[in-house]
């Protein structure tokens, strides 16, 4: 049995390029929002990654399979009232789609959230169409809350969106 390794780490401007590979792809993009750039270019990758470097603390990492760079994952805290809550974002090689990869990476994030940043809970919205990210969620320990009915428009048709969440173990009160 051969092992597979996934680690998620901080992005550099050396991925850049690879990021490019990946990212500019019809079936990624199909299944972000539309703030995310289509076609993807290498002016795009740059100023993602220095926008990133910036962060302290660190919310958004590259996903690591075996050595290659594959994906990136990322938080987005919340404010205000929701500053103990994050939504989480990924997006995977479509080369790399269904080996197990994001649900390992996803994990990986919500124990980041939840130890290092004191996160209580972590969501996620998942277009009506992406079968798959539903799976990687609920395999992540991700529950479904509710389904938004006619609350998106993507690719040119209105859809619901299904939000999924995980809430730290280890939350006992404030």
């Amino acid at each position: 049995m051969v092992h597979s390794e996934v680690i998620i780490r901080p992005l550099t401007i050396s991925d850049r390029h690879r990021l490019v590979e990946f990212a500019n792809n019809e079936n990624v993009a199909r299944n972000l929002r539309d703030a995310f750039p289509h076609p993807y270019t290498l002016h795009d990758a740059t100023e993602f990654i220095e926008r990133c470097a910036h962060q302290s603390p660190a919310m958004v990492f590259a996903i690591v399979f075996n050595g290659l760079y594959v994906g990136n994952i990322g938080l987005h805290q919340g404010v205000d009232v929701y500053r103990k809550t994050a939504e989480l974002g990924y997006l995977l090689d479509e080369n790399f789609w269904n080996k197990g990869i994001m649900t390992r990476a996803v994990n990986l994030i919500c124990e980041y959230g939840f130890k290092e940043l004191n996160l209580v809970k972590i969501w996620a919205g998942i277009f009506d169409f992406n079968i798959a990210s539903k799976s990687v969620l609920e395999k992540g320990g991700f529950k479904l809350e509710a389904i938004l009915e006619k609350a998106v428009f993507k690719n040119n048709q209105i859809g619901d969106e299904y939000r999924y969440a995980r809430i730290n173990p280890d939350f006992i009160g404030i």
